[in-house]
């Protein structure tokens, strides 16, 4: 399954942490789409939620996929770091490689699949 319909609603902005981060999976039978936006201030960062190095899901927690500070993305299963505004990982096994974006926008306080 592909990302969710242009105009999708995902959320207000403001039920997501500044910094903070917010997962989500849609479903169509058996296919799955699993993605994850990330806040810093009133930008909002779009990824694929999967391990570039891995494959796995990023966060083992709904929700739990920056460092306690906020500053990164951590991959919980092998403590990767990724820089919240390209997705690239600055440490741990796949230092180097990206997380796949998903496209996101915000209008109004509302964030939308584009």
């Amino acid at each position: 399954m592909g990302p969710p319909p242009s105009g999708t609603v995902l959320c207000r902005l403001d039920e997501i942490g500044d910094p903070g981060a917010r997962g989500f999976t849609f479903r169509d039978g058996d296919a799955l789409f699993q993605a994850f936006i990330v806040r810093k201030g009133p930008s909002v960062y779009g990824y694929r939620d999967r391990c570039p190095h891995a494959g796995w899901p990023l966060a083992f927690e709904a929700d739990r996929y920056l460092t306690r500070e906020g500053d990164f993305i951590l991959c919980s299963g092998h403590g990767a770091l990724f820089r919240l505004e390209d997705g690239l990982s600055v440490g741990g096994p796949c230092a180097g490689r990206v997380l796949t974006p998903w496209p996101v926008k915000v209008e109004a306080g509302v964030v939308t699949a584009p």
